[in-house]
């Protein structure tokens, strides 16, 4: 494979360090002078951002959701997952839901041979299929479409039992919106198991087991692995609270913890002929689909169920299962090793360029964000493509809610960035600042607004630097978050008045462009590529190429700037 990159003929690219800097989840969006009270960028009143954005020449903005990213539609967000791998691609390829509705759509799932060895599996040996995964239409990390387009296919192919693993969500739609996406699961269940009756079958078709997202199952990067043991034994145990149904755990759990949905407890369903043993466990020879198709939470509960060194937690029982994940998670590590749908490939990513070209690179960000600028960053391959030109450094997350410390580690990227930069090793840098995504995720507007200010500071450090090595800065974002803090009525456009007063929290990720600028000594030589009437991040790369000083490869989506 050529990854030859050609000289531009009138430029020599950056003097100086190239450092990209993703503020995670800051999208733009109206603020208080047009009657919005969310939006914590507004409120925080960025004084290094908001200086950059009025003074620079190259300002612009970037679709970072729907189509631009490789989502089914523009009604669905951007997440940071697409949009890291946009970044690092500079193309668009079909993404997580938009890879498995095509998949479904055509049939291709179903003639899987990963597919046809569970069915297989379940039909000769009378063992029930289990599916893992969050109850939602998020488009972020699952779809329950997907969900019941699998069921679908279980009963019309006979399968007897099955049992879902429902995880709640709160975080890529509505902080309470669990009873409506589990009441749609348990009504369809129900509807399967009543024509079953009429036609003379065997359908025990039944939600198992659950809890919210953020505490259950669900952890990534290692940051913890009780999460992920928390879920395990729920499942494939049958350990938690005891509940009928998942509606009544749900109800009961919100009661007692006044949480969102994403942060109850587990739960598990029991057998109702006997109130202290689960209705069901994960055993020999059952069969195990994680339905969520985006990797980086899907990684460690994977790793519990097939590895056989698995050092996350103390399994008590490790069940004999077949498993597989609706996509392989992990191109580099092939994990999990059956999957239900091929992954894209993501070859020649802007960084296998660089490294094949001997152009050394940087990559940073706290364990929350470091798969992003890595893993993700490189087309779903946790590998660097060289060990002497790439550097990768890892800030450890804290572990407690994001909100109770909106600044994160913002203060010790920059400070390691800050020290990278002044060694004068690396020619591109990337980092990532999660703050605007994980703290806006939790729904409270003063924590997102600390949150900004947080990176404002750090941005203003690494500005500074930059310009006291003659560098360069591009500042934008992977998708919105801590911008649209309170929800909004689709017809009005006015903010929804919450329950007992105060408006509707919105924790989700959003529908908004993000900001793109560039800050250096050369930007007079630059102008906005008036041939893109709509940018949007897979047009990135071939920017960095071109603040490099080479020609993009011929696939590539445009640059954003042109040198004049």
């Amino acid at each position: 494979m050529d990854f030859t990159l050609n000289r531009l003929s009138d430029y020599k690219g950056v003097k100086g360090p190239l450092l990209l800097i993703i503020m995670d989840g800051m999208g733009l969006y109206r603020g208080s002078d047009d009657g919005y009270p969310g939006n914590a960028i507004d409120i925080a009143k960025p004084e290094n951002l908001l200086n950059l954005l009025k003074n620079e020449k190259i300002v612009t903005k970037l679709k970072a959701h729907g189509t631009a990213v490789g989502m089914p539609s523009d009604n669905d967000q951007g997440n940071s997952e697409v949009g890291h791998n946009a970044f690092g691609a500079g193309r668009i390829f079909a993404q997580g839901a938009r890879l498995v509705d095509e998949a479904i759509t055509t049939g291709r799932l179903f003639e899987s041979e990963t597919w046809k060895e569970i069915i297989d599996n379940s039909l000769n040996k009378k063992t029930p299929v289990h599916f893992i995964g969050l109850i939602s239409d998020g488009n972020v990390h699952s779809n329950i479409a997907h969900l019941f387009a699998l069921i679908g296919e279980c009963d019309r192919k006979g399968v007897e039992e099955v049992y879902v693993h429902g995880l709640s969500d709160g975080r890529d739609v509505p902080p309470l919106s669990a009873l409506r996406y589990f009441g749609e699961l348990e009504d369809y269940l129900w509807s399967i198991r009543v024509e079953a009756i009429k036609s003379g079958k065997k359908r025990l078709y039944f939600v198992a087991s659950g809890g919210g997202r953020m505490v259950t199952t669900m952890d990534r990067y290692e940051a913890d692995w009780s999460i992920v043991k928390r879920g395990y034994n729920a499942h494939v145990l049958g350990e938690g609270p005891k509940f009928p149904d998942s509606l009544t755990a749900i109800r009961k759990l919100r009661e007692e913890q006044r949480l969102d949905d994403q942060y109850l407890q587990r739960w598990v369903i029991h057998d109702p002929d006997n109130p202290r043993e689960p209705l069901t466990k994960i055993r020999d020879g059952h069969n195990v689909i994680l339905f969520n198709y985006r990797g980086d939470r899907a990684l460690e509960i994977s790793r519990a169920f097939v590895e056989d060194d698995f050092s996350g937690f103390r399994r008590k029982y490790r069940p004999n299962v077949i498993y597989a994940g609706i996509l392989e998670y992990d191109t580099d590590t092939h994990m999990p090793p059956r999957y239900l749908v091929s992954p894209p490939v993501f070859e020649r990513t802007v960084s296998e360029y660089l490294a094949k070209n001997g152009i050394t690179q940087y990559a940073i960000s706290e364990t929350q964000k470091f798969g992003h600028v890595t893993y993700f960053w490189n087309g779903n391959n946790s590998a660097k493509f060289d060990e002497k030109t790439e550097e990768w450094v890892e800030i450890e997350s804290d572990r407690i809610p994001f909100d109770q410390a909106p600044a994160m580690k913002a203060l010790e990227i920059s400070t390691e960035t800050i020290n990278a930069l002044r060694s004068g090793k690396h020619k591109f840098l990337r980092l990532n600042f999660p703050n605007g995504d994980m703290v806006g995720h939790t729904g409270s507007l003063p924590a997102a607004v600390d949150a900004v200010k947080a990176v404002d500071k750090a941005v203003g450090a690494l500005v500074s630097v930059i310009d006291e090595l003659g560098g360069t800065v591009i500042i934008t974002a992977d998708h919105g978050n801590c911008e649209q803090m309170i929800e909004v009525d689709k017809k009005t456009g006015e903010p929804v008045q919450g329950a007992g007063g105060g408006f509707k929290p919105m924790t989700s990720h959003t529908l908004n462009p993000v900001p793109f600028l560039i800050h250096g000594p050369d930007t007079d030589r630059y102008e906005i590529n008036n041939k893109l009437t709509e940018p949007g991040l897979g047009n990135v790369a071939a920017t960095i190429l071109t603040l490099l000083g080479y020609e993009k490869p011929d696939d590539y989506l445009e640059s954003i700037i042109k040198v004049i």
